[in-house]
């Protein structure tokens, strides 16, 4: 079409030139007749040639062309490289909710005043790019499975798959993938619980949770973002959480419980190992024969040990100097 264009624009002009030419020959004889001819071919094809190039366009990799032909769909360019379409394509696809002629009416209806377009409705571009994106979602304010307010955001990577279904399908597929995002988060979020309760048997029993099983989550959370923006032929590469946290009102409160959580933790284990060492040194003592000790000596050296290794401060030793039953 390029080679056309010049051929075309060469003989508006070769025809221009040769019809004006003819024509000041005189106006007798056949000649001024074909001077005119040739006159009204060279302007037809100036008119022509000057239309054609509009269809010119160039697409980069991972880029792509929807083509509409007067509101109907003719099919999508997806190689890069420079390209030749009809002229009358469509650059730009206006939402059915933004047409020009239910606008007048409805002015004229208002009293003259046209009805204020939304900014977020402004028309999608023909010219659609396939390449990876990357969406930063807000921090969100969800009650998690307990109840229990929190903090949470995402990151989300997608592309547009299908060019047909992200431009007709929905209205505008960016704000599409925007609410769909925000709506998954939320309810991801709500299936789980921030963390494991000390006093159920969560973690023995594996379940997942918000702040333990960050994989398990974002698998989920990309599960269910793929299967809401498949209508739109959009998918989604990867999506993980990047903020998670208690909201400011109950982050104190659950910070003395997580702290408290611990403290019992650690008491546990010491009086676990406590309760080990002196069967141990019991055993050990009985075993060689070093000392023989009645039932009553034995609680009270269990309750020395217990003392000694359980205490949070170094324990102040009373040295007998007298006999063991004294």
């Amino acid at each position: 079409m390029l080679v056309v264009v010049i051929i075309g624009w060469a003989a508006a002009i070769l025809g221009i030139v040769f019809g004006s030419i003819v024509m000041d020959s005189g106006p007798e004889g056949r000649m001024f007749g074909v001077g005119v001819a040739l006159l009204v071919v060279g302007i037809v094809l100036c008119v022509l040639m000057s239309m054609l190039p509009a269809g010119f366009f160039s697409l980069q990799p991972n880029e792509a062309r929807v083509l509409v032909l007067f509101g109907e769909y003719r099919g999508t360019v997806r190689g890069s490289g420079f390209y030749w379409a009809n002229p009358f394509y469509s650059r730009a696809l206006q939402p059915a909710e933004q047409d020009d002629s239910d606008g007048e009416s409805l002015a004229a209806a208002l009293g003259g005043k046209k009805k204020p377009t939304k900014p977020g409705q402004a028309a999608v571009r023909a010219r659609i790019s396939l390449r990876a994106r990357t969406l930063n979602g807000p921090r969100l304010k969800v009650n998690d499975r307990n109840g229990n307010p929190i903090e949470i955001a995402d990151v989300i990577v997608w592309r547009v798959v299908d060019t047909a279904r992200a431009v007709f399908d929905v209205d505008h597929y960016e704000q599409f993938v925007s609410m769909q995002a925000e709506t998954a988060l939320r309810h991801v979020a709500s299936r789980y619980a921030y963390d494991h309760n000390a006093e159920s048997d969560d973690a023995a029993a594996g379940e997942i949770t918000l702040r333990s099983n960050i994989a398990e989550v974002s698998e989920a959370l990309r599960a269910e973002l793929a299967e809401r923006l498949e209508p739109a032929g959009i998918a989604v590469d990867d999506a993980r959480l990047t903020h998670l946290a208690y909201a400011p009102e109950i982050a104190q409160v659950m910070l003395r419980r997580q702290q408290a959580e611990a403290i019992i933790a650690a008491r546990t284990k010491i009086v676990q190992g406590a309760v080990s060492m002196v069967d141990m040194a019991l055993k050990e003592l009985e075993h060689d024969g070093i000392v023989e000790l009645d039932e009553e000596r034995k609680a009270a050296m269990v309750s020395n040990l217990m003392v000694v290794l359980c205490g949070d401060n170094d324990a102040q030793p009373v040295v007998n100097t007298g006999s063991l039953y004294n």
